[in-house]
């Protein structure tokens, strides 16, 4: 009795619940719109151990060698730094913060990360992550429904297949991207409203909105609104008027929406001119990018794996039944042959993008990506899988004749990818039959004539479910990710290393360590460094940077290879010291990245472990009277010796500090297995046997207890040679495109030190392969001339200083490490004071005789006149949307 009972209970229970859900449909299939995609990930991540549930991370390439730094800034600025929302010196030797805000932390999202530690920030991507996923489905189902374009069950395999599309499974990393994904839909949304209606608010709101959160992926989307505009705008039969009217609701709907974002695109677009927009792309060719039919591979299950990445064709995986619904979608009678024909010539620019270079680089913003390329594909699908939707309706039940071409066209794909599978990487001979298979399953759903029934639309639903699941599951099962452990217990290396040192001094100054987790570890770690990995990087600092001889790239920099002259000039007032001849502690937590032999000059306050603190008595201020020559150095040597002397004199005004590195032999050199070399910079060493090792080792014992410096050219990189230095290995980061200064002895006079170098190919070019001595008395003289006249800080934050100084001679010039920038405001006993432009970045003041007090503020520049500009564009907007709702 008990059992029947319970059976009734649940089968009233089961009842109610299918009543309830029939009569709040819209928002039951909204809920599992969100549901279904982030459940699916969520599950599919807590099975790798990810996030809160194992050891493993999402951390993997640019999000945990990048943004996860800049999400730890996000925290430490809204929670305890407001100062450096604009300005921060963690940024390399300093920069501006606007552009790298409005590139990678806008996103409403990333307000999750206030809700956990440090340390937890994996966890907070996990979730951030799953939302989006999530919000992705939610977002085009809505668009869906409103449209009316499908209803029912139906619903959520569209906006399934929309949220795990192959681009959003390869990009889930690019975690600033997927906001573009999410408000799409809704952008599309507002077109539709734009010309049905004549409301433009949906249109306006929802593109302010992501110009704002990610300008980068605003432009691309601008792109298609505008394609799909002129798409849906010429479908419609509307008289000359309406349509004229439709026109202009959209273009002055377009320029309303940036005018709302004027706050953020203005500040941005000048951030922008002195960064990324320096390496815009001005030669290009009227090329394919690639045989256009390669790209046929992508939509098969599981197309991706790491090496698609830096280079590869687009992530364009929607399902099978998304690729036949937009076949079918150009077979059927039901739209309107001008539709089709626009539709047709739509697909056409998109699949052009994907390959012909003009149009490649048109969608980048004129500079092609490094890694990831093709970013904009997720229009791609997104136009493929609206296609289908609007194809694959209950009542389409495709003829024989409408079978035939997407029939054919499959075949002709699973032909050729499977005869020509070795070329594709990603591809697997199983993953093409599986693909065929699913295709066959697919046309059968598609085929069947009865679709109302409940378990076909439950059919239809699982089936795309279960194949964007599996395609999801197996290209992530290709991708490593950094363990928990990893990320962890470095960042509380790094953490309590830099407490500990503001903890005893709470003033002004720089600092480096000699390892490395990420470039941006200044960014996590909380202290002003000399490194950075930021696409916003300004051009002037790795220019700088490279010249001083430090490794540095189109968007980074990192002070590995600091010299006692440039830790004196860049205030590195402390350096965070591992040794490196000891394996007790895993290179997984500390990796060393430089070698500082040098490091005996300076005072050591502080050891825990392995880990030791140095004090630099040779740190200068961030502001100094220096001589006037410094105003007019101009850089004419390659050789980062030489100019960091040639700076150095500049600033003390001796011609003789221009000699404070000299060139030194080697006392002997012993070649094994490589032909002898009587002259050794820039000289092609050769293997004599190629199939044993080549080793050539040199000799020297200093003569002093000055430091030692040698120079690498880019060739000496860890691709071509392994270095040791008296046989432990080098620690060095491994890439770089300029000459590099390395440290290898300091206080060793009488002591042999031993060099070795082992090639890893046939042959090794010695470019610019030079020991140097350095004068370290000289220096000090130097140092202290300058270090007398200070520019004495009384008051700083992330974007103001105030200091004062006493200039005694007639008129001098007051040097600082600030980096020169437009943005910066500076008065000079309460008088607004112009600078002038040091050594190709530093800001340099003039000053009179006198004691000065000087104030440094920094304020973006643009940013008021894009205040005034939005301030004016919300009164326009909403004067029209109060006129509108009168009129109706």
């Amino acid at each position: 009795m008990d059992a029947i009972l319970r059976g009734y209970r649940r089968a009233l229970f089961l009842r109610l619940f299918v009543q309830w859900v029939r009569q709040h449909e819209k928002l039951s299939l909204l809920f599992l719109s969100f549901v279904i995609p982030a459940a699916v990930m969520a599950a599919y991540f807590c099975y790798r151990g990810m996030g809160p549930f194992g050891k493993s991370t999402l951390l993997t390439v640019d999000l945990g060698q990048q943004y996860v730094d800049f999400f730890a800034y996000f925290r430490h600025t809204l929670l305890s730094h407001p100062s450096g929302f604009f300005y921060t010196f963690q940024k390399a030797l300093g920069g501006e913060m606007f552009g790298v805000w409005t590139y990678y932390l806008m996103s409403p999202f990333n307000f999750i990360l206030l809700l956990f530690p440090d340390k937890s920030l994996p966890s907070a991507i996990f979730w951030i992550t799953v939302l989006k996923y999530g919000a992705a489905g939610l977002s085009f189902a809505w668009l869906l429904m409103k449209t009316k374009v499908q209803k029912h069950l139906p619903v959520l395999a569209f906006s399934t297949s929309y949220a795990l599309m192959g681009w959003m499974i390869a990009n889930q990393l690019n975690l600033m991207w997927l906001d573009a994904v999410i408000i799409l839909p809704l952008i599309v949304w507002g077109i539709i409203q734009l010309v049905d209606t004549g409301k433009i608010r949906t249109y306006v709101g929802w593109l302010a909105a992501l110009l704002i959160i990610n300008y980068y992926m605003a432009y691309m989307v601008c792109i298609f609104a505008g394609l799909f505009f002129l798409w849906y705008w010429l479908s419609q039969s509307h008289s000359g008027k309406a349509a004229r009217s439709s026109l202009l609701r959209f273009i002055s709907g377009s320029l309303l929406a940036a005018g709302i974002s004027a706050v953020t695109l203005l500040p941005t677009w000048y951030s922008l001119g002195i960064s990324k927009n320096q390496y815009t792309q001005t030669d290009w060719s009227a090329k394919f990018e690639y045989f256009p039919p390669k790209m046929l591979a992508k939509f098969f299950l599981g197309s991706f794996n790491f090496n698609q990445m830096p280079k590869g064709t687009p992530n364009l995986f929607i399902g099978s039944l998304m690729v036949l619904g937009a076949i079918f979608y150009f077979l059927q009678n039901n739209h309107s042959r001008r539709t089709k024909w626009l539709a047709l010539a739509v697909t056409a620019i998109l699949a052009l993008s994907l390959c012909f270079e003009p149009l490649d680089l048109l969608w980048h913003g004129m500079q092609f990506p490094i890694w990831y390329p093709y970013r904009f594909s997720f229009i791609v699908s997104f136009w493929l899988i609206w296609l289908a939707a609007n194809a694959l309706q209950p009542e389409f039940t495709p003829t024989l004749k409408q079978l035939i071409v997407p029939i054919l066209i499959c075949m002709g794909t699973v032909l050729y990818v499977w005869v020509n599978v070795n070329h594709f990487s990603f591809l697997s001979q199983n993953q093409i039959l599986i693909g065929t298979l699913l295709l066959i399953a697919a046309f059968c759903l598609i085929a069947l004539p009865n679709k109302q029934p409940w378990f076909y639309q439950t059919a239809f639903v699982l089936f795309a479910v279960i194949e964007m699941t599996s395609s999801a599951a197996t290209s992530l099962n290709r991708i490593s990710y950094v363990t928990k452990p990893e990320f962890q217990n470095y960042q509380q290396v790094l953490a309590s290393q830099s407490a500990k040192v503001t903890d005893h001094d709470s003033g002004w100054y720089r600092m480096t360590p000699t390892f490395m987790r990420t470039k941006n570890d200044p960014l996590s770690g909380q202290f002003n460094g000399g490194s950075v990995f930021s696409s916003t990087l300004e051009k002037d600092m790795p220019t700088f940077m490279g010249a001083m001889g430090n490794p540095d790239g189109d968007g980074f920099v990192t002070y590995t290879n600091g010299t006692l002259l440039s830790d004196s000039l860049f205030n590195m007032k402390y350096v965070i010291d591992r040794q490196t001849n000891s394996g007790t502690l895993g290179s997984n937590i500390v990796n060393p990245v430089s070698t500082r032999a040098d490091l005996t000059d300076y005072q050591r306050v502080r050891k825990d472990g392995l880990i030791s603190t140095y004090r630099n008595p040779y740190a200068l201020p961030i502001g100094f009277l220096a001589s006037n020559k410094i105003r007019t150095l101009n850089n004419t040597t390659k050789d980062p010796t030489q100019y960091q002397a040639n700076l150095w004199a500049s600033l003390t005004g001796n011609l003789q500090d221009e000699h404070l590195f000299s060139a030194q032999n080697f006392d002997h050199v012993i070649f094994q297995n490589v032909k002898q070399q009587t002259k050794l910079t820039g000289a092609i060493l050769q293997k004599n046997n190629l199939i044993k090792p080549g080793m050539i080792t040199f000799n020297f014992t200093p003569k002093t207890n000055d430091a030692y410096y040698l120079t690498l050219g880019s060739n000496l990189n860890d691709d071509n040679v392994s270095i040791n230095l008296n046989n432990h290995p080098l620690a060095q980061y491994p890439t770089y495109r300029n000459t590099i200064v390395v440290n290898i002895a300091d206080h060793q006079k009488g002591k042999p030190v031993k060099l070795q170098l082992t090639l890893k190919k046939s042959t090794l070019w010695l470019q610019n392969f030079t020991l140097y001595q350095f004068n370290n008395q000289q220096f000090i003289t130097g140092q202290k001339k300058l270090a007398a006249s200070p520019l004495k800080i009384t008051q700083h934050s992330q974007s103001s200083l105030t200091g004062s100084t006493n200039v005694k001679p007639k008129s001098a010039t007051l040097m600082t490490t600030i980096p020169y920038s437009k943005g910066w405001h500076i008065t000079v006993d309460g008088h607004s004071t112009k600078p002038v432009k040091a050594a190709g970045i530093f800001t340099a003041l003039k000053l009179q005789h006198g004691y000065h007090t000087i104030h440094f503020k920094y304020w973006p520049p643009m940013l008021n006149t894009g205040l005034i500009i939005t301030l004016v564009s919300l009164g326009i907007c909403y004067f029209t949307i109060y006129k509108q709702r009168r009129n109706d």
